[in-house]
């Protein structure tokens, strides 16, 4: 994946009101989330420390807790990451340290579709993500040559796997694809990750036109008629 660097600062004020002011100075909300797994004490409390911005959210294991990070970042920072058809792994830089990371979910305005909050998640070399990737499809169908016409009907695939071994985009190759058939998710396995969207799903298919029904007609009268005749 492209890296995407981006600068950050730490949040401290919380709450819908601290947000609309932020908003209204033209920052966002960011939340970044898969940071380091904390013990805490029989009474669900983390005695250790937290940098400004930090706090621990309790996981599903007894005496376990997550740590999150609230941050602001600028909303012109952040267009070219969020309207953007690549996917980033981005170098994110608060409070004199860089973590790696990528967008987890965005929240748009219902009315203007502007940004309105934004959740990353924290990557490593260890721990698998999963992301949607761009389908790009290669080649020359069969199909399409005997008169089919082409079709994507995914734009994007969930993958799973470490971050540097996701591609930017998925690649399919469509040269085998006759008229009528079509390429799903379970068709496809990759050896550094996996795909995990629903395997049922068409990603791309070639189907039939009126002009390539009307030559298959054509020909299979001229064989009858082949036939006949002898």
């Amino acid at each position: 994946m492209k890296t995407y660097q981006l600068n950050a600062e730490a949040r401290v004020d919380l709450g819908k009101k601290a947000a609309k002011a932020l908003r209204k100075e033209d920052k966002i909300p960011v939340v970044l989330n898969g940071g380091k797994m904390v013990e805490l004490d029989k009474d669900g409390k983390y005695n250790g420390k937290l940098l400004a911005g930090e706090k621990v959210v309790p996981v599903g294991r007894a005496g376990k807790g997550i740590i999150t990070t609230d941050l602001t970042v600028n909303r012109t920072d952040v267009r070219k990451l969020i309207y953007s058809p690549d996917v980033f792994v981005i170098d994110l830089t608060y409070d004199g340290q860089t973590r790696k990371a990528v967008v987890k979910d965005v929240q748009f305005h219902p009315v203007n579709d502007s940004i309105l909050h934004i959740d990353l998640m924290e990557v490593n070399d260890e721990k698998p993500v999963v992301v949607e990737i761009p389908v790009h499809v290669e080649g020359h169908a069969v199909g399409v040559k005997a008169g089919g016409k082409l079709y994507l009907s995914m734009k994007k695939v969930k993958v799973k796997g470490i971050y540097s071994d996701i591609p930017e985009t998925i690649m399919v190759n469509v040269d085998d694809l006759q008229i009528g058939h079509a390429i799903k998710v379970g068709d496809l396995k990759f050896d550094k990750f996996e795909l995990v969207s629903a395997k049922e799903l068409v990603i791309a298919g070639v189907r039939t036109t009126r002009a390539a029904a009307a030559a298959a007609a054509e020909g299979e009268g001229e064989a009858a008629e082949g036939e006949a005749a002898e």
